[in-house]
């Protein structure tokens, strides 16, 4: 094989990775993009992921369905939310503090709850192959596409336009803006809040779905690698914008997939070092994100009042 070859089925296989390992980036990043947009962070997103992942897996087991796997992902994401949103309207409760212990409580569920799941198989959601027409077998592989995928891109495109161009995207943006004026227009902050919060658990649960139903298409307990709360840097640097989510998820799918591009055709040097790119991605982000005039563009304001 020449060189070019070799590195064009890097390329293809770092692509039809960036899909794969992206997916649940992209619908995590977009619930907490929601959720912040109400001017509300929720750090308890990696335990939603694995509880949610767990209970997608359970749900497709006991059902036969993947389907109903999915939604019931997104049902538990929605309900562990909820009440991360309702402990965070209490008086002096902090945020930060609470998303910590709900990401606690939603792993330490989910390894409780799922130990009988770990050996099992599972309904698993179907492939979209978009390369049937190209007789290359790595770009078919390439083009083979999570069917959550596609639902994910729309859902991108939807929020972003709900978000600018609806009252309910005007309200939830003046919660995460400005609580003064929401309140003097007579919306419940908290109310809004709590259900920005449920709404972006949701859409945080059909990510875990991805997870232990799509891939690695299995439930473990070391299944989503911290993916919850590298999701929170993701959305700093989509700067809280829905469609530019889904291009930061490509982007840190795209570096999850280099390490095992590499090693199919060969590469085996530096394997584990090229697995850790995403986590140095991660903090490259957050180192360029500390200069406070970067920090602040884009984002709601009520993200930076003490509470």
């Amino acid at each position: 094989m020449s060189d070019a070859a070799m590195w064009g089925d890097v390329a293809l296989a770092v692509l039809g990775g960036a899909i794969r390992v992206g997916t649940p980036f992209l619908f995590v990043s977009l619930g907490e993009c929601l959720t912040e947009k109400s001017g509300r962070i929720n750090l308890g997103l990696e335990g939603v992921l694995v509880l949610s992942a767990m209970a997608a897996f359970g749900g497709s087991y006991l059902t036969g369905s993947a389907w109903a796997g999915v939604l019931l992902a997104g049902v538990v994401g929605a309900l562990l939310a909820m009440l991360h949103g309702l402990l965070c309207s209490l008086p002096r409760v902090n945020d930060i503090a609470t998303g910590i212990a709900l990401m606690l409580l939603g792993a330490g569920l989910a390894f409780y709850l799922g130990k009988p799941l770990i050996q099992p198989q599972a309904a698993q959601i179907p492939a979209l192959s978009l390369g049937d027409w190209i007789d290359a077998p790595a770009v078919q592989a390439a083009l083979r596409i999570n069917a959550l995928f596609p639902i994910g891109v729309v859902l991108a495109v939807l929020m972003a336009w709900a978000l600018a161009n609806t009252r309910w995207g005007l309200i939830v943006r003046m919660a995460g803006d400005s609580s003064d004026a929401a309140r003097a227009l007579g919306y419940s902050v908290n109310t809004v809040r709590v259900l920005a919060t449920m709404a972006g658990g949701f859409v945080a649960g059909l990510g875990g779905a991805s997870l232990s139903l799509y891939y690695p298409g299995s439930w473990n307990e070391g299944l989503s690698s911290g993916q919850g709360l590298i999701a929170v840097a993701l959305v700093i640097f989509a700067r809280w914008r829905p469609v530019a989510c889904l291009g930061a998820a490509l982007l840190f799918g795209g570096a999850g997939a280099l390490g095992p591009a590499l090693q199919s055709v060969g590469v085996s040097w530096g394997y584990h070092l090229f697995n850790a790119v995403p986590y140095a991605l991660t903090l490259a982000i957050l180192v360029w994100t500390c200069s406070p005039k970067r920090a602040v563009q884009g984002a709601p304001a009520e993200l930076g009042v003490s509470r």
